[in-house]
């Protein structure tokens, strides 16, 4: 038996309209910035990164997480600038050290992510896995000084 009076209970339309005005203060850049880190924290989890989560890795998640913060990193550098983004940069450079030394471990040897479409099986999944075809000399992000390379 509850206690409570139902006539003190707000109406659907009462809560509708509660988290109307609550959404009116929310602006675009803080969700932006929420975004990359719940999806970066997620992602660190998923790598096995923290304490207690060695269990939950799962590479898949942590390459979409990855792509995920890779293409917010521009907004978030434009909205928080580039020294209150520099945190964000690093843990995300720190999550793609990671995820290439764990999908080594696990025999894949996976150089860098992919986008989750081209990572989806196509005609022949089951046939043995074949390295993707790599173009000859630096990729369009090497070349262009976006991407670190180790010992260069």
């Amino acid at each position: 038996m509850s206690t409570e009076d139902p006539q003190q209970q707000p109406t659907e339309a009462e809560m509708q309209a509660a988290l109307q005005e609550e959404l009116k203060k929310v602006r675009v850049e803080q969700v932006v910035l929420e975004s990359a880190l719940s999806i970066l924290n997620v992602a660190i989890m998923r790598a096995g990164m923290m304490p207690g989560t060695e269990q939950e890795r799962d590479l898949d998640q942590v390459r979409v997480g990855i792509e995920g913060v890779r293409a917010l990193l521009p907004l978030v550098e434009l909205i928080a600038g580039p020294e209150q983004a520099r945190p964000i940069k690093d843990a995300l450079s720190q999550l793609q050290m990671v995820y290439v030394q764990a999908a080594e471990q696990e025999g894949g040897g996976a150089a860098s992510p992919q986008p989750p479409s081209e990572a989806a099986p196509g005609p022949g999944a089951g046939a043995a896995p074949q390295p993707p075809q790599r173009p000859a000399g630096p990729g369009s992000a090497q070349s262009s000084g976006r991407l670190w390379v180790p010992g260069q």
